[in-house]
């Protein structure tokens, strides 16, 4: 009687443990954990879309050729497939998820085997634009920016060698392969293709470039004033500059300072002392989507963001000469964080 009821009861309790499992989002993961890769729900017609108002650059894409379509279809599906990591437990998407604008809520990312990364993982909204790569700038095309988180032991985990042999072995995707390269399954084929889907990851037409191209109810009184105040006395047009609101430049605000010895910015790639604690200056387009910020992930909150920038930034050696107290009054403060919120953007 005794053992029916033990077992009995054993049952009960797995059938609720099931039930429990099935319900609770799939996302969710414990602190230290890797996520749940997430599922692919972006448009068909990413790769024919022309470019949002307002980026200038690049040109419309609605003349793009079928090949250049399907090379942008076969690189979605390998951003989403963990058929690059070293276990085939994450992707390129397990930190750049496209519902957080394509960057990781996350300070730091968790990589294969748990691995705690080093910085944020930065948006991918418009890195067609850019000219330089990750937060040192250590690469100067995609191409090349591909390969690094398939090799880092803190990311994916993996070898190019390994993940082109996995391919070759894989009859879907060595037919795919062969049918848009002549030489097939290539490290540089494989670059290119997740490079040319990164390319159509367009974010223009925000509430800020309508009221710049002359809708003057684009933008509420807050937005307008944050907008007044992001042109003049704010400075951030200094280094959040041009129609993707970056420079494509490197600047010590003093964000981490005392750890600066751990990471020490664009000095690793250069070598030079003077770049110590320099970091590339992210755009803001789509920045209400993809807190944390700063190159740490140590900063929570856009808010927050404004008032580090209005005490001066950080402390300590090499701070960049535009690091002075803003003096903006707490009104003030709110109305640049509206502004932030206002280059949104347009995204499905």
């Amino acid at each position: 009687m005794d053992d029916c009821f033990a077992t009995r009861t054993r049952w009960i309790g797995i059938v609720v443990l099931a039930v429990v499992a099935a319900i609770l989002p799939v996302g969710l993961a414990a602190d230290g954990e890797s996520p749940a890769i997430p599922r692919d729900t972006l448009p068909l017609d990413l790769a024919r879309r022309g470019a949002p108002a307002g980026l200038g650059r690049p040109e419309s894409r609605q003349e793009v050729d079928q090949a250049t379509v399907d090379r942008v279809k076969l690189g979605r599906r390998l951003f989403f497939d963990p058929i690059l990591s070293g276990d085939r437990s994450l992707a390129c998407v397990s930190c750049h998820d496209p519902a957080h604008g394509f960057s990781d809520p996350r300070p730091v990312s968790i990589g294969i085997n748990k691995a705690r990364g080093r910085r944020n993982a930065p948006s991918l909204f418009n890195v067609a634009l850019g000219r330089s790569f990750f937060w040192d700038g250590r690469v100067a095309s995609l191409e090349e920016q591909v390969r690094f988180p398939i090799e880092n032991p803190r990311e994916l985990g993996s070898k190019l060698e390994t993940v082109v042999a996995r391919l070759e072995a894989d009859a879907d995707y060595s037919r795919e392969f062969g049918r848009l390269f002549t030489d097939g399954v290539t490290v540089k084929n494989l670059s290119r293709s997740i490079a040319d889907f990164e390319r159509t990851l367009l974010l223009g037409n925000s509430r800020v470039d309508r009221f710049r191209a002359g809708d003057a109810g684009a933008l509420n009184d807050a937005q307008r004033q944050g907008l007044w105040l992001f042109e003049s006395r704010g400075r951030c047009w200094h280094c959040h500059s041009g129609p993707n609101f970056t420079d494509e430049k490197f600047h010590n605000t003093g964000v981490g300072v005392r750890r600066t010895d751990r990471d020490t910015g664009r000095m690793a790639v250069t070598r030079r002392t003077g770049d110590r604690g320099r970091f590339k200056t992210p755009t803001l387009r789509g920045v209400a989507r993809t807190a944390p910020y700063m190159h740490d992930g140590s900063v929570k909150t856009l808010r927050e963001v404004v008032e580090f920038y209005n005490r001066g930034g950080g402390r300590g050696p090499q701070l960049d000469p535009l690091m002075k107290p803003l003096e903006l009054d707490r009104a003030e403060v709110g109305f640049l964080v509206e502004f932030l919120k206002a280059v949104k953007g347009e995204w499905p």
